[in-house]
C-alpha cells in the first residue's frame, strides 16, 4: 500500500507546480465533523485513568468532574492556576456542536450581548504543545486545549485559556480501516512534499529542459528518502477500541494537546451538547460555568 501511494503522490509531486500540489494537500485534511445523531451513554472506564489532580466544574446545566493529566504539566498547571484564580468564573460554552464537541474558556463571552462573535479571547499568552499521541487521544470525554489553526500556529501552540470536551461518534471497523488508511497517506505525502520544496529548484530545472529521465530518476530518489525515513503512526487497539464503542473525533488526533478528561457528567456534557445553537454554534440560551473548583 505504501509503494502505491507513494508513486501517486510522487507523480503528482515532480510533474506539479509547488504551490498547485501544496493546495491540494491542504484540501485533502478532514473537514467538520459530521452528525449521525448516534445516542452515546457509555461509562467511563475510571481503572484506566491516568493520575493526575481532580476538578469540580459547576455550571448552569449541572457538575462535570474532571481529571489532568500529569504528563502534560504546562496545561495542568495552568488550568489549575485559572481555575484557583476564579478566571473560569461565568464563562460561557460559546461554541457547542452536536455529536462533535463543547468549547468554553473565552473570558469575553462572560458579559457577551447575545449573538456576539466569540472564540478570540484568552488570558494573553499561549501555551507550547504538549502532544502526547498516541498515548492520549480524542475519546469520548477527553479535554483539549483549542487553538489557532497551523497557518497561523505552526507549533500548534495551545490557547491559554479556551479547552473542549469531545463527545465526537461511534465508528464501525471499517471506517476506522479507512481513516487509518489516509492518515498513512497523509504523513506520507506531507514527508514528500517537503521533499520536493527542498528540491524545487532542480525539478524545475529539469522541466524547462525537457529531461524526462532526469525527473523520474529525482522522483524515485524521493521515494526512496520518504520510504526510508517515514514509519507512519498508527491506532492502538484503545484507540480502535475505544472509538468503535464510546465513540471520539478521530480526526483531530496528533493534532491538538489533550491534557485530561471527564471522570463523571457526560450527561451534562450531553445535554450542553444538544442545546439549540445560533448559525455561529452559540446556545441560544446561555450555559455558562459557575465556577472550577480543585478537589483536595
Amino acid at each position: 500500500m505504501k509503494k502505491k501511494i507513494l508513486t501517486s503522490v510522487a507523480i503528482m509531486g515532480v510533474l506539479a507546480v509547488l504551490a498547485t500540489a501544496a493546495y491540494a494537500a491542504s484540501k485533502a485534511a478532514p473537514g467538520a465533523q459530521q452528525s449521525n445523531n448516534v445516542e452515546m451513554t457509555a461509562e467511563i472506564n475510571k481503572s484506566e485513568v491516568p493520575a493526575g489532580p481532580t476538578l469540580d466544574v459547576a455550571t448552569t446545566a449541572g457538575d462535570i468532574k474532571i481529571r489532568l493529566y500529569d504528563d502534560t504539566p504546562l496545561h495542568r498547571d495552568n488550568f489549575l492556576k485559572l481555575a484557583k484564580e476564579g478566571f473560569y468564573d461565568g464563562v460561557l460554552f460559546h461554541r457547542v456542536i452536536n455529536d462533535f464537541m463543547v468549547q468554553t474558556g473565552d473570558p469575553e463571552s462572560k458579559d457577551a450581548a447575545p449573538g456576539a462573535m466569540l472564540g478570540s479571547g484568552g488570558p494573553g499568552y499561549q501555551i507550547p504543545a504538549e502532544i502526547v499521541y498516541p498515548k492520549h487521544y480524542h475519546k469520548y470525554g477527553a479535554l483539549a486545549a483549542a487553538r489557532t489553526g497551523d497557518e497561523m500556529n505552526p507549533e500548534r501552540k495551545s490557547s491559554g485559556s479556551q479547552f473542549y470536551i469531545v463527545t465526537g461518534k461511534k465508528y464501525l471497523p471499517q471506517q476506522i480501516s479507512r481513516m487509518e488508511e489516509m492518515s498513512v497517506q497523509r504523513q506520507l505525502q506531507s514527508y514528500f512534499l517537503n521533499l520536493q520544496k527542498e528540491n524545487i529548484d532542480t525539478i524545475r530545472q529539469l522541466r524547462l529542459a525537457g529531461d524526462t529521465i532526469g525527473l523520474e530518476n529525482l522522483r524515485q530518489e524521493l521515494i526512496r528518502q520518504t520510504e526510508e525515513n517515514v514509519k507512519p503512526v498508527t491506532m492502538t487497539e484503545d484507540q480502535v477500541r475505544d472509538y468503535t464503542t464510546i465513540g471520539g473525533t478521530p480526526h483531530l488526533d496528533g493534532q491538538y494537546t489533550v491534557f485530561g478528561e471527564v471522570l463523571e457528567g457526560m450527561d451534562i456534557v450531553e445535554k450542553i451538547q444538544k442545546a439549540e445553537t445560533d448559525g455561529r454554534d452559540r446556545p441560544v440560551e446561555d450555559i455558562r460555568i459557575i465556577s472550577i473548583k480543585v478537589e483536595e
